[in-house]
Formats: C-alpha cells, sequence, structure tokens
C-alpha cells in the first residue's frame, strides 16, 4: 500500500486525485491533504478519507480550521499551517507518492522537497518545472525518485514513448513530439475583438474543467507555451522538436514522432482521472473511473497550426526557452501577475501578452544555477509586471 501526499487537494486535479484513489484503497491510502484557503472543500475531504495529516497553508484561517477537526469525528488529524508544511508532508516518511497540484509559482517548493526525498513525484505543476529547469530534473536523478507527468499532453508523451522509458533521458529514435493544444474558445474569434473578452469568457474552457488561471492560459495558449518548455525538460528535446499542433476535438492528447515515420498517439476522451490514474497504476494500469471513448461519437479530427498573431503568448514562450537560464522563470512570473490582473478586471485580455514582453525584455538573462538566483528573478519579475500594469492602468 502506498502513501500519499496531495499538494493542492481542494482543486480540480486534487479532487480527481482523490477519485481515483478512492477506487483502489487497498493500493492506495491517503496520507496528508493540502489547501491554501478553502477550508470548507478540505474539511469535507479530511471527513472522507480521514488522512493523517491536514495542511491549511493561510495561516490566517488555520486556526479556524484546527477547531472544525477537532470536534469532529477526524479529531486526530495533525493539522499544520504555513507554507514551510507543504515541504513537511511532502517528504514524511510514510509518503510514497506525491501529487504536485499546486497553481503557479506556489508550488515550486514543496515540488523540489519531494524530488530531493527521492518521492515518485507525480507532476501537475508544469511551473515548478519551467522556473526551476534543470535544478528539479538534477534533483530527480540524484535522489533515484520517479517523475511522471500528468498534465494529459505530457501524460500522452510519456505513453507514447519508447518502452521503459524515464522522464529526463532521451527517446530512442523519437524525431520530435507533436504537442496537441484545443485552441481555447477564442481559436476562430476576430482578432480584433479579442480586446473585449471577459475573464468570464476566458475561464468557459471549451473541453476542459480547469481552475480560472489554467483556463486563461489557455485561451491565450501561455498553457501550451508552458508545456512546450516542461517537454523540451521532461523529454530531453529541442524547443524545435516539439510542434504545436491545435486540435479542438480534445482526443488525440498528443502524439510522438519517430525516425521510420511512425507516430504514435495517445487517445481518450478529455478527462483527467486518465493520466492521474496511469502515473498512479504506473507502470501496471488500473480502472480510473472515465468514460470509455466511443469512437463513432468523434466522428472526425482537425488539426491546424496555431496562428501567432492571435496567441503571441506562444511566441513568447518559444522566446524564453531558446533564451534560456532565468527567462522561463521571468516569463511565467510576468504571466502569474499578468493573468490575476486580468482576471481582476484591471487589464484588457489583449494586455497579458504585452506585459509578459515588456517583462522579458526589462530583465536581463542569467544563468539559472541557484534556487535563489531563480526565486530571485520570479520576485523581479512579479515587481516589474507589477509596475508595467500601473502604466497601462493610468
Amino acid at each position: 500500500m502506498k502513501g500519499l501526499c496531495i499538494l493542492g487537494a481542494t482543486g480540480s486535479i486534487g479532487v480527481s486525485t482523490l477519485d481515483v484513489a478512492a477506487r483502489h484503497p487497498h493500493l492506495y491510502k491517503v496520507v496528508a491533504l493540502t489547501a491554501n484557503g478553502n477550508i470548507d472543500g478540505l474539511f469535507e475531504q479530511c471527513l472522507a478519507h480521514h488522512p493523517q495529516y491536514a495542511v491549511v497553508v493561510n495561516e490566517g484561517l488555520a486556526e479556524k480550521f484546527s477547531r472544525k477537526i477537532s470536534s469532529s469525528p477526524v479529531s486526530d488529524i495533525k493539522v499544520l499551517s504555513g507554507a514551510s508544511a507543504l515541504e513537511t508532508v511532502a517528504t514524511l516518511d510514510e509518503v510514497d507518492s506525491v501529487m504536485a497540484a499546486i497553481v503557479g509559482a506556489a508550488g515550486l517548493l514543496p515540488s523540489l522537497a519531494a524530488a530531493k526525498a527521492g518521492k515518485t513525484v507525480l507532476l501537475a505543476n508544469k511551473e515548478a518545472l519551467v522556473m526551476s529547469g534543470d535544478i528539479f530534473m538534477d534533483a530527480i536523478n540524484h535522489s533515484g525518485a520517479h517523475l511522471l507527468p500528468i498534465d494529459s499532453e505530457h501524460n500522452a508523451i510519456f505513453q507514447c514513448m519508447p518502452a521503459h522509458y524515464k522522464t529526463g533521458t532521451d527517446g530512442k529514435q523519437v524525431r520530435r513530439i507533436l504537442l496537441t493544444a484545443s485552441g481555447g474558445p477564442f481559436r476562430e474569434m476576430p482578432i480584433d475583438q479579442m480586446a473585449h473578452v471577459t475573464p468570464e469568457q476566458a475561464v468557459a474552457h471549451p473541453n476542459w474543467d480547469m481552475g480560472k488561471k489554467i483556463s486563461v492560459d489557455s485561451a491565450t495558449m501561455m498553457n501550451k507555451g508552458l508545456e512546450m518548455i516542461e517537454a523540451c525538460l521532461l523529454f530531453n528535446m529541442k524547443p524545435e522538436q516539439i510542434q504545436v499542433v491545435i486540435h479542438p476535438q480534445s482526443v488525440i492528447h498528443s502524439m510522438v514522432d519517430y525516425v521510420d515515420g511512425t507516430v504514435l498517439a495517445q487517445m481518450g476522451n478529455p478527462d483527467m482521472r486518465i493520466p492521474i490514474a496511469h502515473a498512479m497504476a504506473w507502470p501496471e494500469r488500473f480502472d480510473s473511473g472515465a468514460k470509455p471513448l466511443n469512437i463513432f461519437d468523434v466522428r472526425r479530427m482537425d488539426f491546424e497550426e496555431p496562428n501567432l498573431q492571435r496567441f503571441p503568448c506562444l511566441r513568447l514562450a518559444y522566446n524564453a526557452i531558446n533564451a534560456g537560464g532565468t527567462m522561463p522563470t521571468v516569463l511565467n512570473a510576468a504571466n502569474e501577475i499578468a493573468v490575476e490582473a486580468f482576471l481582476d478586471r484591471r487589464i484588457k485580455f489583449t494586455d497579458i501578452p504585452v506585459i509578459i514582453e515588456r517583462t522579458m525584455a526589462a530583465i536581463a538573462v542569467t544563468a539559472a544555477d541557484s534556487l535563489e538566483i531563480i526565486l530571485e528573478h520570479d520576485q523581479k519579475a512579479r515587481t516589474v509586471a507589477k509596475e508595467i500594469i500601473t502604466e497601462l492602468i493610468h
């Protein structure tokens, strides 16, 4: 029986992970659940799954949550608070697998701690790898940890790689990766209308049920840009070997092109329980609870190249990985600040790439050879992005 820690338990990935784990109680025991501020959701999860530990990152809400737990049927759960507690539970001896599902830069330190501790890291947080790059992969290699991708695209690529493939290594005889994207809700919207897009429109993804930040990233295709950078690291590929393909039906989750002309594709319904179950069962397979794909319902599958005029964030991501060093960290930080400002209705949808590009231009790239440098450039980029937003507003 494996001990499971879920970082970001109340988000969509965390909820799906608990659904899969509950289907296999003889294989997984929930050891720790964490949340930022959704203490009601976390409380219900504690009642249902009875972990040994629960973490509330928001210290102002932790005491209230602790009182709820102490007067409940699961009063023996140990409640921890603060960001440092995430690293504590991610490295517990009782934990074998860590689902890293905290969105954004906040997920970096606990995910990296799990990697250094030799855990099986189920990586749903792409920003952690984008920010820390080789440092994260080196931690995996040096500790002997397993790194299994959870993003539907990266999990699809992993499944299509050669037998016994290990992340971070060369895919034997692989020529390129075809990274699929739905194109989001604005794939066909006239470009001159995109400045008027509302947050409600941006978070209404046509195929996937995701959180607000990731949904906006999908609408700008920054999500695909971050995934491209992550794919370079996960599969030891060059940016020019990663081709983004818009596939509106979201049935093929990605493809691997081999040197002999063979293209392997992983298909399935758009349900995150499929990649989650694959990683949790790896190298075996078990039931995910997802509805089987009925190929006759699909009827057709379309593919097109992304329009970089419509999706400038994708171009910026390629610029960042080609610049190397700390530039992917700057890209990610500026994007997080810009998306937050858009969701708060402070800027226009089309301001997001403008803020990112100006931030990238304002910060010189340096070697990303220490965690301290990465975190320093992350904070510097956030400060610059906020200053640019203030200029745009006024």
